[in-house]
């Protein structure tokens, strides 16, 4: 693995800050850690290794996870040696969720999502030079061990007093489900890895979720248990909408950094429909830009709110970042082409796919014709055939960004981009897509 990707080797802290502790505290991203003064010490000083946990529950990371990356990321600027953790053995457990008890998956759909996300996980860090990231798996040191072993070694340095009183364990033991003793027990197995990092690597730093605090304390406690050695964590925010509203997801759906789970059009879309509220802390998290960068789009925001390049900005850097500056730049020209700036035929299928989960979408059958009438009635564009006569009339009416001033003109495969797919408009921007299917 190498630096080669143009985004990392474009990548880089901002030198207008004295170290990069100030830094993180500025783009707001240490929620809760361990001792600040001697943290920041640490991180000016000497290169450390530090990690961060993954846990496969699903095939892709999400942009919480991206949060972590990045982080990892900023660490590993600075000079410092990521781990990147991919938790085969945690994944098998499961870590508590707030409201109901995790159904376990198999150990095969497990090491599966284990080398997905250790891929993805490699995308973001740099395997070269003195500092290169490393990528380890903690089944490697939990596989073979007994449980006679585990509870000798390690569970007798956990006090079920302090266990219960974790948040998310105290919550879930005071809800009518409960919790189960293998989730209760996921808390050790998370010390248990930041133990045998330190022993192997010495490791010491982790950064997690706020929400993890509770397990990135079983950690340290434990390696002071043991080692008798202080070690450190970064609990990060949880990041949130300014009306205060969960971050991450689009329509109800999490927004995947997998592009097969989340299509790049739609991922740039997603951070293109930023609040202007929400846009200048989204670059601090989210971008390298420095402060003075961020500064001036804020400026933008505040004067020019019409224009949203901030937004624009921010959605070309994550977008970038994630699925690469090349296939950013294809999202980018089929907006402008959908909405008239651009030669549709040019859109690739996968893209073309992804604008229909974004615009009101119809399916017809491909063995027939379809008037333009049918077109702008089926799609709910209009809500009339008068409707939609008076719309052609008036000149209004659009399919693949072609005029269509014939009320009687009709559609099928032939017409369709890709054999398939016919892009209706009504005005400038009351759009819909049509998708031609043959039965089965």
């Amino acid at each position: 693995m190498s630096t080669a990707s143009p985004v990392l080797s474009r990548q880089a802290n901002d030198p207008s800050f004295p170290n990069i502790w100030q830094e993180l505290k500025w783009r707001g991203l240490v929620h809760v850690s361990t001792d600040e003064a001697t943290l920041e010490e640490a991180l000016a000083g000497d290169p450390i290794t530090y990690y961060c946990g993954f846990d496969p529950t699903a095939a892709s990371l999400h942009l919480g996870h991206l949060v972590q990356l990045l982080l990892l990321r900023r660490l590993q600027l600075a000079g410092h040696k990521p781990l990147g953790l991919v938790g085969g053995s945690t994944g098998l457990i499961g870590d508590p969720r707030q409201t109901s008890e995790r159904v376990l998956n198999t150990k095969e759909v497990v090491s599966e999502w284990v080398e997905s996300l250790g891929n993805q996980v490699s995308n973001y860090l740099s395997f070269d030079g003195d500092n290169a990231a490393r990528m380890v798996n903690n089944l490697d040191w939990t596989g073979g061990l007994s449980a006679l072993d585990f509870l000798r070694d390690i569970g007798k340095h956990f006090r079920v007093g302090t266990m219960i009183k974790k948040e998310i364990v105290a919550k879930r033991l005071n809800s009518e489900e409960g919790i189960s003793y293998t989730e209760f027990s996921y808390q050790i197995l998370q010390g248990l890895d930041y133990l045998n990092l330190h022993r192997d690597y010495d490791c010491v730093l982790q950064t997690g979720g706020s929400d993890q605090w509770g397990n990135l304390t079983s950690g340290t406690e434990l390696v002071r248990k043991v080692e008798g050695q202080h070690v450190h964590a970064i609990g990060t925010p949880l990041i949130t909408n300014a009306d205060g509203t969960k971050f991450g997801k689009s329509e109800g759906n999490a927004i995947w950094l997998n592009p097969e789970m989340c299509s790049p059009y739609t991922f740039y879309q997603f951070w293109l429909n930023t609040a202007d509220a929400d846009v200048a802390d989204r670059l601090k998290v989210f971008t390298f830009l420095t402060r003075d960068e961020i500064a001036e789009y804020q400026q933008k925001v505040e004067t020019e709110p019409f224009r949203r390049e901030a937004q624009r900005r921010l959605a070309w850097e994550v977008t970038s970042l994630v699925h690469g500056e090349e296939q950013t730049q294809k999202v980018i020209d089929a907006s402008a082409a959908i909405f008239g700036g651009g030669e549709l035929e040019g859109i690739d299928e996968d893209t073309l796919t992804a604008v229909g989960t974004e615009l009101n979408h119809v399916v017809l059958p491909a063995t027939d014709d379809h008037s333009i009438i049918d077109l702008l009635v089926k799609s709910e564009l209009v809500g009339s055939k008068s409707e939609a006569r008076r719309t052609v009339k008036d000149g209004g009416a659009y399919v693949n960004n072609v005029k269509i001033t014939d009320e009687a003109q009709s559609f099928g495969s032939n017409q369709a981009l890709h054999g398939r797919h016919l892009l209706v408009r009504r005005g400038k921007k009351n759009m819909a897509m049509v998708s031609l299917e043959s039965e089965v």
